[in-house]
Formats: C-alpha cells, structure tokens, sequence
C-alpha cells in the first residue's frame, strides 16, 4: 500500500499537467489574435491620456493601449527588445498626450528596479471591421 500511494500521487499530477500547462504564443501571434476581427487605420503621433483605459506590453514586440472600443498598438522605435509583459510602464510626463516623442520607462513589477526605456512609434488604431 505504502508504494501505491506516491505512484497516484504521481499519475494525478500527470492527469493534471496537460489541464493547468498553456502554451505561449509567440509575441506576434499573440498581438494578431488580440487584434483579430479588427481593421488598422491611419496611424497617428499621440494619443490622449485621459481617455486611456489601459496598456498591454506583448513581449519584444509592441505595447497596445485601450482608449474607449479602439486598439492602439505601438510598436516603438527604440528598446522594443527590452518589453517584457512582466514590466510596469513609467511615464513622466505633464502633458495630456502620449506621443511618438516621449520614452517610457520599464521596471520590474516584482522588484521595482529599472529594467530598461522605449522610444515609442507611432500609434496604429484598431477598430472593429463593420458589421461585427
């Protein structure tokens, strides 16, 4: 009995792996199915920041940014090997906007600790195709 109790103890976890285990997209597959059912528009140089509901960082690739139904995805100019979907996004700024101009710090969201900038790109809005 004393041998049967660690081998379902290892046949559980093995029944369980498959159920709790996900597999990553890769950085740009993860940014096409964020955007899917969804048309670009014209690019744009800033953005407002009062009306910005939140930010996603897709690893490597781009930061996407939620202002009302619209997607706005960013995919900087500079540092964009620096995202990690773990980092929190630092601004400073006193102006209204986020521009193609301004850089945005990265710290660790554990830690705290500076773990690198963007330079950011213009802001590609996506919106949904009609009819959806």
């Amino acid at each position: 009995m004393r041998h049967l109790i660690p081998t379902l103890f290892v046949a559980a976890a093995l029944a369980a792996a498959p159920a709790t285990a996900r597999e990553k997209l890769a950085p740009e597959d993860q940014l096409a199915k964020l955007l899917e059912g969804r048309v670009a528009g014209k690019p744009q140089d800033c953005i407002p920041l009062s009306t910005t509901r939140s930010s996603q960082i897709i690893d490597k690739t781009a930061i996407v940014y939620r202002v009302g139904s619209t997607l706005w995805v960013n995919r900087p100019k500079g540092g964009a090997e620096s995202l990690d979907d773990d980092d929190i996004l630092v601004l400073k700024t006193s102006g209204s906007q986020l521009c193609s101009i301004d850089t945005l710090e990265l710290h660790d969201r554990t830690s705290h600790m500076y773990s690198g900038f963007v330079s950011l790109g213009e802001f590609v809005p996506y919106r949904r195709a009609k009819g959806e």
